[in-house]
């Protein structure tokens, strides 16, 4: 009953526009076949046994983990965790149990707690990471989806010879049809571990060696309708990128995660003079200024600008706000809505483009410039 009042207390609040986020609909009744399989326990036994191996949980007794459990066992032998509850659940085709623990842990400094990083996500490369030295980094998109699609074809044309089920006329699958949809399973199964293994890693480095990263409010869910681009773009896993840096960077090493506004033209903007295009297509991979002359990767331009936006926000007058620090002014720095036909404005003095660097110079280009200069690293 507390999930049901839970749903009807946030549907209530989006109908009135008191929630943030996409617009809710009524609650509905989950459907046990849709339904994750799940359950958690609060009261009763619930411990770590201390062989490392075994766990012990009401109703289920004492049962045998794939993985041990020696680094939970040691805190909570230590006194430094406390075991609050455990929820068992079935996912990607195996059992896992989670134990919702109260840790004391100690913040893990970073490598270069100075050095702000931009990170601009794309498909064809995943990450370009550029940092407040001008040291720029790219991480090659690994994916794993694109490479599993061969086997995934076979499997699926091994499913759909098969007798499968069907809900209206209550026939059930047969043994040949519930071992291939098995095997081709194990296949989803493991791309998924793959990408989750991979943006963990990409993640934990970041956290690990930056005092402030900046990244992309992506409009993750709109870009998903674009059916050219909507595999490629689900399989980098852009949304995760920034849930897991979000936590990584707040709650191991106490440093800050930076969104830059939805708005802010990071491609369009020249990371040289401070610049901003009034166009600039998709299929343009090199940014080549009309101000000044740079000419650069279009992904490497884009995460100057994010770099830059770090000192921006701090001084407030960036486009970006931390959940924990301060709330910070936000120049609009691209049109929302955009018209062919509508008329060129001049530049003014109350909008600006984005952060710019001490050697920039105000120079237009077609339709506006950064209105004042920001005294950067």
């Amino acid at each position: 009953m507390a999930n049901a009042s839970a749903a009807f207390d946030n549907y209530a609040k989006s109908k009135n526009g008191k929630r943030r986020g996409k617009r809710m609909g009524a609650p509905r009744f989950k459907s046990k076949r849709k339904a994750r399989l799940a359950c958690r326990f609060t009261t009763g036994v619930i411990r770590v046994d201390a062989d490392g191996r075994h766990v012990t949980l009401p109703r289920l007794d004492t049962i045998r983990t794939h993985e041990p459990t020696v680094k939970l066992l040691a805190r909570v032998q230590a006194g430094t965790a406390r075991i609050l509850s455990a929820t068992v659940r079935h996912e990607r085709g195996r059992w896992f149990v989670s134990f919702q623990a109260e840790v004391k842990r100690d913040l893990e400094r970073v490598a270069r707690p100075d050095v702000a990083v931009g990170i601009d996500l794309g498909v064809k490369t995943l990450a370009v990471m550029a940092d407040s030295t001008g040291e720029i980094r790219t991480v090659a998109n690994p994916g794993h989806y694109d490479r599993a699609r061969r086997q995934l074809r076979r499997a699926s044309r091994t499913v759909s010879r098969r007798q499968g089920p069907d809900r209206r006329t209550g026939q059930k699958p047969s043994k040949r049809w519930e071992k291939a949809n098995a095997a081709r399973n194990k296949v989803h199964h493991r791309v998924a571990n793959l990408r989750a293994d991979a943006l963990h890693k990409l993640t934990t480095a970041v956290a690990a060696e930056y005092g402030t990263v900046v990244v992309e409010d992506l409009n993750v869910a709109g870009m998903l309708r674009n059916r050219r681009l909507a595999r490629r773009i689900a399989d980098a896993g852009f949304g995760e990128i920034r849930r897991q840096l979000t936590y990584k960077t707040r709650q191991r090493h106490a440093t800050r995660t930076i969104a830059a506004d939805r708005w802010y033209p990071s491609s369009k903007t020249c990371s040289g003079c401070g610049a901003v295009k009034a166009t600039l297509s998709l299929h343009v991979r090199t940014y080549q200024c009309d101000a000044c002359g740079l000419v650069i990767d279009r992904d490497d331009n884009a995460a100057l600008n994010l770099a830059a936006l770090a000192v921006a926000a701090t001084t407030g007058t960036g486009v970006a706000g931390d959940q924990d620090a301060q709330a910070v002014s936000k120049p609009r720095g691209a049109d929302q809505k955009t018209r062919t036909t509508r008329p060129r404005r001049k530049a003014e003095a109350s909008r600006t483009g984005g952060a710019t660097l001490p050697h920039q110079r105000q120079t237009e280009a077609r339709d506006r410039t950064q209105a004042e200069a920001l005294t950067l690293w």
